[in-house]
């Protein structure tokens, strides 16, 4: 029978400093190889009972960053619920006051504040870490967390919703970063108002006219990350710009909605469904292809092959649909 593992109360579910709780005489630098403990990075260890997931490599990386931080871009995302904008291999990425500085660390992405944050949205990381009163105002919030034994009080700052939009859209692949900004907009996190006022006030920052961009494309009804990915990719290739899920009505009365459509030229776009935990949806799928063909619809399916390997030619079908329909390139 193996034995039990050793694995005090003060340091169940929390991640820490090993050498604080090594000099505090919690564990030997020996436990702490041990599997009840994970290592995160260096001097940096936590619970093994403890979910892989971006949350925690946040809560990481914060141990071995100035107070104040605040976690930005996908990592905000991340923590608003949008469980696809950072993974736990994924970099985190955080914010810091302009003249703060802090050491590299492998997995961290780092950037610096504007030295008028108050102006664009942004908090002063410096305020927050006081308990600032004002820190939702200016645009981050503070999330409870477990408290990290010899470490910080347990708050992740966060950028608000629309500021976190915004960096996203600047930091990341625009592909990924559509993908998160639907997820934002359908989960109603952001409105369409709050981003063009973040993007007004950010409008003569670096980056700028390529939020604006990233916001243009973006479409809440997309019903899931690789819908969004896709368009995006189709935009890119030089296609018009595809409407998520738009209504389609059969002489029967019942609405159809495609994952991607053109309405005007009658043009839409399904994949097989593959993405999706239901068993039964990619039956959906089939169905759906099959009724739209029946009132007259081009649809070309789109299955993982094509995504992975074959997507020149996949382009390709669907320019072909929508210059029969009509379409002038």
């Amino acid at each position: 029978m193996p034995p039990h593992p050793h694995r005090p109360p003060e340091l169940a579910w929390q991640v820490f400093r090993g050498s604080d709780v090594v000099r505090r005489g919690l564990l030997t630098r020996h436990q702490l190889r041990g599997a009840s403990w994970i290592r995160l990075r260096q001097d940096v260890y936590a619970d093994a009972r403890l979910d892989r997931d971006h949350a925690l490599a946040c809560r990481a990386a914060l141990l071995r960053l100035p107070p104040g931080t605040v976690l930005a871009g996908p990592s905000a995302a991340y923590l608003h619920g949008v469980e696809h904008a950072a993974g736990f291999r994924d970099d985190v990425h955080v914010l810091l006051p302009a003249m703060v500085r802090a050491d590299a660390q492998p997995g961290v992405r780092v950037h610096q504040a504007p030295s008028s944050p108050e102006r664009i949205g942004l908090l002063i990381p410096a305020a927050a870490a006081a308990g600032s009163a004002n820190s939702s105002r200016v645009g981050a919030t503070a999330i409870a967390e477990p408290g990290p034994v010899g470490g910080r009080p347990g708050r992740l700052l966060r950028s608000e919703p629309a500021v976190c939009a915004w960096e996203t859209a600047v930091w990341s692949d625009p592909v990924r970063a559509v993908g998160t900004v639907d997820a934002l907009l359908r989960m109603g996190t952001v409105s369409r108002t709050d981003l063009a006022d973040v993007a007004d006030r950010n409008a003569g920052r670096p980056g700028g006219r390529r939020a604006r961009w990233v916001f243009g494309l973006a479409d809440p009804g997309a019903q899931s990350p690789p819908e969004s990915h896709l368009r995006v990719r189709l935009v890119l290739a030089g296609l018009p710009r595809p409407v998520a899920r738009h209504p389609v009505r059969e002489p029967s009365g019942l609405v159809l909605r495609p994952a991607l459509a053109w309405p005007d030229f009658r043009v839409a776009v399904e994949h097989d469904g593959r993405w999706h935990a239901d068993p039964d949806q990619p039956d959906r799928d089939r169905q759906r292809l099959h009724q739209l063909r029946a009132v007259g619809w081009l649809v070309p399916r789109v299955t993982g092959r094509h995504l992975d390997r074959e997507f020149p030619a996949l382009v390709r079908e669907i320019r072909a649909a929508l210059v029969a329909r009509g379409w002038r390139p």
